[in-house]
């Protein structure tokens, strides 16, 4: 096993690239550093301190890649196959643009408005800020999954007929946002929902989904999708 992986596995972005991997059929090791803790000399592997990082012991003793968007178009560049971004110039940077989209706008939104006021408060032994979230969920989420909603439209994925590197990206941050007891209405957004329901019943998916669902057991929390 030559390749590891740094974060904790309930940051939207390390889900990411566990998905990658696990799409791409490739082993590794998760090692759980917490980006609120993060161990000695972790700046030196990652300067913006933040997860995930990817060693790949293949590459040599130094061959470290921090941020997910990096780290996935270097496993699609090394392991072409199966193929997680689109071949057409276009369709590729619509790929882009979606994964930049989620990463960006959306997990920032969600992550300060939901998912650290509920989960993270009550992986803290704090109360869950349940009106921050729910105030975040209806007033400032509606934008994004009104602009998913349309842009899927009747298809299966976001862009081409296959699933690849867009759709791992919009998919995982909800993820997070179920976890703190949210997920989108089936009579509003049911194109998006019927894409979430397809694409975390995946198993590269659904195994991330069971181990997190298993280790925020204790703390009364109602996975929402």
């Amino acid at each position: 096993m030559t390749i590891t992986v740094y974060g904790s596995p309930l940051s939207p972005f390390v889900r990411k690239v566990r998905v990658m991997l696990a799409e791409k059929r490739l082993e590794y090791n998760l090692d759980p550093v917490s980006p609120f803790a993060p161990p000695p000399g972790f700046g030196d592997i990652s300067p913006l301190k933040r997860i995930p990082v990817m060693r790949d012991d293949s590459e040599g003793p130094d061959a470290v890649l921090a941020d997910s968007s990096a780290i996935c178009a270097y496993l699609e560049r090394k392991h072409s196959a199966p193929a997680l971004y689109p071949s057409k110039a276009f369709d590729y940077g619509r790929a882009l643009w979606f994964e930049e989209y989620a990463d960006s706008d959306f997990v920032a939104t969600t992550g300060l408005g939901m998912f650290r006021p509920v989960v993270v408060n009550r992986l803290m032994k704090k109360d869950a800020d349940m009106a921050l979230a729910t105030d975040t969920w209806e007033n400032k989420v509606p934008r994004f999954l009104e602009y998913y909603e349309r842009e899927l439209g009747t298809r299966s994925h976001f862009v081409g007929d296959s699933f690849g590197i867009a759709d791992i990206a919009v998919a995982s941050p909800f993820v997070n946002v179920a976890h703190a007891g949210f997920a989108p209405d089936t009579a509003r957004y049911p194109n998006l929902v019927r894409f979430l329901r397809a694409t975390l019943a995946r198993p590269s998916f659904a195994t991330c989904i069971e181990s997190e669902r298993k280790a925020l057991a204790s703390l009364g929390l109602d996975y929402a999708l």
